[in-house]
């Protein structure tokens, strides 16, 4: 590893804190190096405050330092005004002279004006450090801008026979397949991602509330394939603490903080998912079910990871486990809960 991927891997360890905070931003972190000593170092923290570059620079003491420093930052600086002033005009005000970027942005109104306006202030800019690490970092940011789309994470549990619910289920109780760990662990995800997707049967069945409450952080969307328009109003996912889109196939007014959103259920339903959560601005969907609509996702060739419990019971009978090929990324044990993760390797490069 070489001095800038030294210095560009510090910075992707500093956005990674922002995870689940930074929407509709991506996470960004940024260093600022002097006589190859880090002097001072940021990360984006949330949409509206200042920005990674920003928060590294007023983090060092001494800024008679930065004319002879080098600044790295893990994704290309702003070159617009949107809640906060440009960081390339920062840099440049500054007198800092070398700037690292690990990879260009591509929302439209940086995609490489960033880079521009700092070479033409005459300023030695390196970009491509570490790409790929970069693009990984913001994956979800990537995929909304440049598929016009969610970057997609299926999710479900399984015994060891393949199953994923039983056939017959006395009360309203969910199931538990995987242990409090593993449980838990997905509750840390939910807080993770911008919004969470099940369908009508698996509401009717475990009048789930699809929150974070064994974690701590900001709740997701709540999105509910509810065609009909089944759901009872005194169930969870339709009491207003947190915000809801239903999807389904009539016409109805926002009422409270639920807001309806109409689709052709005859046509490519995974696509129409997908165009309804870009056009409401969410970056990322975890997808828990139920089976149906995680099939037609995956048959649709619409996910980009998939995340699979595999618990220690057996059912024998019931409801199967989606089928599902890809590349296996990663597999670990949860105090005797399997959990591997695939990525989508047929899907467009990011």
């Amino acid at each position: 590893m070489n001095i800038h991927e030294k210095y560009i891997k510090r910075c992707i360890e500093l956005a990674q804190n922002g995870l689940g905070t930074t929407y509709p931003n991506p996470m960004v972190g940024s260093v600022v190096v002097h006589n190859n000593k880090i002097i001072g170092e940021g990360w984006h923290r949330k949409a509206g405050e200042p920005h990674a570059e920003v928060n590294a620079i007023n983090s060092v003491r001494n800024e008679a330092l930065l004319k002879d420093a080098v600044i790295y930052v893990s994704l290309e600086p702003c070159s617009h005004y949107g809640k906060t002033p440009p960081c390339s005009d920062l840099i440049i005000a500054k007198g800092i002279k070398k700037v690292v970027i690990g990879t260009m942005d591509p929302f439209a109104k940086v995609a490489g004006r960033g880079i521009k306006k700092l070479l033409d202030a005459g300023c030695e800019v390196k970009v491509g450090v570490l790409e790929d690490e970069c693009l990984e970092l913001n994956k979800r940011f990537f995929t909304f801008h440049k598929k016009q789309r969610p970057y997609i994470i299926l999710k479900w549990a399984q015994t060891t026979d393949c199953f994923i619910a039983p056939i017959m289920q006395e009360n309203i109780r969910p199931v538990w397949i995987t242990n409090k760990y593993s449980g838990q662990m997905v509750h840390k995800w939910r807080s993770e991602e911008d919004a969470i997707l099940v369908g009508t049967k698996t509401v009717l069945k475990d009048n789930p509330s699809l929150n974070i409450r064994k974690w701590t952080g900001k709740d997701p969307t709540r999105i509910i394939i509810d065609r009909t328009l089944k759901t009872p109003v005194d169930f969870s996912v339709l009491d207003g603490t947190q915000k809801t889109i239903v999807i389904c196939d009539q016409e109805n007014p926002e009422i409270d903080d639920i807001t309806y959103e109409k689709i052709d259920f005859s046509d490519n339903i995974s696509r129409q998912i997908c165009e309804v959560l870009h056009k409401n601005d969410l970056q990322s969907v975890i997808i828990e079910g139920g089976s149906n609509i995680l099939q037609q996702f995956i048959d649709s060739g619409l996910w980009d990871e998939a995340r699979i419990f595999t618990g220690s019971s057996e059912f024998q009978k019931g409801v199967k486990a989606p089928k599902i090929k890809g590349k296996l990324v990663s597999e670990t044990d949860i105090e005797g809960d399997r959990l591997k993760i695939y990525k989508n390797d047929q899907s467009d490069n990011i």
